[in-house]
């Protein structure tokens, strides 16, 4: 993959010359971006209870399945069912949004429960991937 640095500043409304020197690096997005291939996945974030870290709905979450949780961690977990993207409270079992209009829901041994994997990156799509929506139906 061949990587063309673009630094862009606020104010300007262009881009460099095509004919400006580029850097061709012998890495690949999933190279960058997965640390473990075999154990992650992509999932697609719905709602507005985590955009306050910057979470949107419709963006692409890579969720790895072999990091270790840590209390705080954005996780994505099978609640009841359902799989929800939250921060992991260990500490008083629960689920919390980064959004204060919604409270934290508390895991109780009744729930049926279980911890899919850790976010490690949010991708934010400014157009939707067709193949990708295709996917999801």
């Amino acid at each position: 993959m061949k990587i063309i640095p673009v630094y862009i500043e606020a104010g300007i409304s262009g881009f460099e010359s095509p004919a400006a020197e580029y850097k061709e690096l012998g890495l690949s997005l999933d190279q960058l971006l997965i640390a473990h291939p075999d154990a992650t996945f992509i999932g697609l974030a719905q709602g507005q209870s985590m955009q306050d870290v910057g979470i949107f709905d419709g963006d692409l979450l890579l969720v790895d399945r072999s990091e270790q949780v840590k209390d705080g961690d954005i996780i994505v977990a099978n609640y009841n069912g359902c799989f929800t993207c939250k921060f992991i409270d260990k500490k008083h079992a629960r689920l919390v949004s980064a959004s204060a209009l919604h409270q934290p829901v508390n895991i109780t041994p009744e729930d049926e429960f279980q911890i899919e994997g850790v976010v490690t990156r949010s991708i934010r799509l400014h157009r939707p991937v067709k193949e990708f929506n295709a996917c999801m139906r």
